[in-house]
């Protein structure tokens, strides 16, 4: 028997009124495609920002390796990214290391030993305070922090006046010391410490290093120092910076040329330029900065991997 009309409508109607709810599917990346991109995300924009950063740090460079190639008579009249028509680069060194008795070469030799020692011993304290913050539990540990953390946000311009006033009291102005022990304070480097101590050491190895005897000094020269080597170049390289750019510190403490670092006694030559009329002051500052600057891009170049090892573990906790 064949079904009734009424039965055919009546079980086609569900099936009717299925089409006609179902809603239309759009895709959300036809949607998204169909938007037009901001400019300043475009590919042209991104590139003329780096191009920007990259001339900010590499002009001034190359104007001083110009300056450098140059005799007194080309520095002022010739353009300042054209080197000297007559390349003067090894007068102007041969002159810079035997001006004043070859002070320049007291002064590179007192600031690595104020840069070079004092960031290693520097790196060894904030590895061992920050891996006491990160893997020892003791009474005010936070708090303690806290205060070092503190000490990060205050900048060291700001400490050199007080830093001074307290080396007045107990002798040690206008002395070795006086420079090379604040560089031993870094606040910001116990901070890293213990980033790269949480990140790189775990309990599990500390625990089996006391299982088998070992006391704390030797789990942490011999297990956990190794783990932590690239946090110690990277920490040593950020206070290798700081102090051998360190400016005011010497500045206020200091009154022996014998004393300088570097950047106080380029500030000496080129005042001595301007206030006293000594224009070949010009180019022993000029050539003497160019060679200041060598031995950090020595060392990046020579520690880097270290250096992106370190930040890679530093920044994944």
């Amino acid at each position: 028997m064949s079904p009734s009309p009424a039965a055919v409508v009546t079980e086609d109607r569900p099936a009717v009124h299925a089409e006609r709810v179902q809603p239309a599917y759009r895709s959300p990346d036809r949607r998204k495609a169909g938007r037009p991109r901001p400019a300043w995300l475009s590919g042209t924009v991104a590139n003329t920002v780096l191009f920007v950063a990259v001339a900010y740090a590499l002009l001034p460079a190359v104007w001083l390796v110009m300056a450098s190639t140059k005799n007194l008579a080309d520095l002022f009249g010739t353009n300042g990214f054209a080197p000297g028509r007559e390349f003067n680069l090894g007068a102007n060194l041969s002159y810079l290391v035997q001006a004043e008795d070859g002070i320049y070469l007291r002064w590179m030799l007192n600031t690595i030993v104020y840069a070079g020692v004092g960031a290693v011993v520097a790196a060894l304290v904030c590895m061992m305070a920050g891996y006491a913050f990160d893997k020892y539990h003791f009474r005010g540990k936070e708090k303690l922090f806290g205060l070092v953390l503190l000490g990060v946000m205050i900048p060291s311009t700001a400490l050199a006046l007080p830093t001074f006033l307290l080396a007045s009291k107990v002798g040690l102005t206008n002395t070795f010391l006086g420079v090379f022990l604040p560089g031993l304070v870094f606040p910001f480097g116990v901070y890293l410490a213990r980033i790269f101590s949480a990140s790189s050491v775990p309990d599990a190895v500390l625990d089996a290093s006391r299982v088998d005897g070992a006391g704390e000094l030797r789990t942490f020269w011999s297990v956990s120092f190794p783990m932590l080597r690239p946090g110690f170049v990277t920490i040593v390289l950020f206070q290798f910076t700081a102090i051998w750019n360190s400016f005011f510190l010497p500045l206020v403490m200091l009154s022996d040329p014998k004393l300088y670092p570097v950047n106080l006694g380029l500030y000496v030559w080129n005042t001595t330029a301007l206030s006293q009329g000594h224009p070949e002051d010009y180019l022993l500052a000029i050539t003497g900065s160019l060679v200041s600057i060598v031995p950090l891009v020595l060392l990046f170049l020579s520690l880097q991997r270290f250096w992106r090892s370190g930040m890679t573990a530093g920044a994944v906790d």
